[in-house]
């Protein structure tokens, strides 16, 4: 059985003051929420000071990115080994927000992967297609793509590590979220690609969560499909009482 999990990517939002009120929020809002995993990632700046507020209570970390070398001469980068120094447990990888910003390629994710798995860190990595490739209805080739490339080399005791994140590019902070039928049709996709590439095992092991405009409104729905096993939760994360609601909506498995 998957445990579920919540995470909430707070982005470029929250300075430490902020950042740590948020977390104790969530922490006295929902004292203790049962099966599920809860994680959240703040910016780099509060990484710290948030890890070390969650500290002994249920709430993971996580960063929302990593540079794919160990260490050296790349000014403004947080190597994984500085993840792990500050906390976290967790790192977001190959965001459509970074994919689309930052030139992120398929290829710099799975360096990324690799670099995070080598220093015990489980990746959170994110694939989903454009509204221009969701119209083409080639969308299953690009996820395919992405998970292929992204995940190359990796064996299956390391892909079992994996947390996968569905979040469809046109529905990121958009307020357009996927209908459950487009949402269980991807997660179906993704676990076949996880058994056929890896194995059933770790098919039915890795959680396959959903992103793209998730709230307390619509959370219940999107939760109690069977190939989904949590969300990846945007702009609804950065209000405590908003994110306990979603994380109190999982169906009891």
């Amino acid at each position: 059985m998957r445990v579920p999990l919540i995470a909430g990517n707070w982005k470029m939002n929250m300075t430490i003051p902020e950042a740590v009120e948020l977390v104790n929020g969530i922490k006295i809002g929902l004292r203790w929420p049962e099966d599920v995993d809860v994680v959240v990632a703040p910016p780099f700046t509060s990484l710290k000071m948030v890890s070390e507020v969650a500290k002994d209570s249920y709430i993971a970390v996580s960063a929302q990115n990593v540079h794919h070398e160990e260490n050296g001469a790349y000014t403004g980068e947080i190597a994984a080994s500085f993840i792990k120094d500050a906390g976290a447990n967790y790192v977001i990888i190959g965001h459509s927000e970074r994919r689309q910003h930052c030139n992120e390629t398929d290829e710099l994710v799975n360096k990324k992967v690799r670099i995070a798995l080598k220093n015990e860190l489980k990746p959170i990595v994110c694939v989903g297609e454009t509204l221009e490739q969701r119209e083409q209805g080639n969308f299953v080739e690009v996820i395919e793509k992405q998970l292929s490339v992204g995940l190359e080399d990796l064996t299956q005791v390391l892909a079992s590590e994996l947390v996968i994140a569905y979040e469809p590019v046109w529905a990121i902070g958009t307020g357009k979220v996927a209908t459950v039928t487009q949402i269980e049709e991807v997660h179906e996709k993704i676990r076949a690609f996880l058994a056929k590439n890896f194995s059933e095992d770790v098919a039915n092991s890795v959680r396959v969560l959903y992103g793209g405009s998730v709230k307390a409104e619509n959370s219940k729905e999107i939760l109690s499909l069977p190939n989904v096993d949590g969300a990846l939760v945007g702009g609804a994360s950065l209000n405590s009482a908003g994110f306990i609601e979603i994380i109190k909506s999982l169906p009891p498995r």
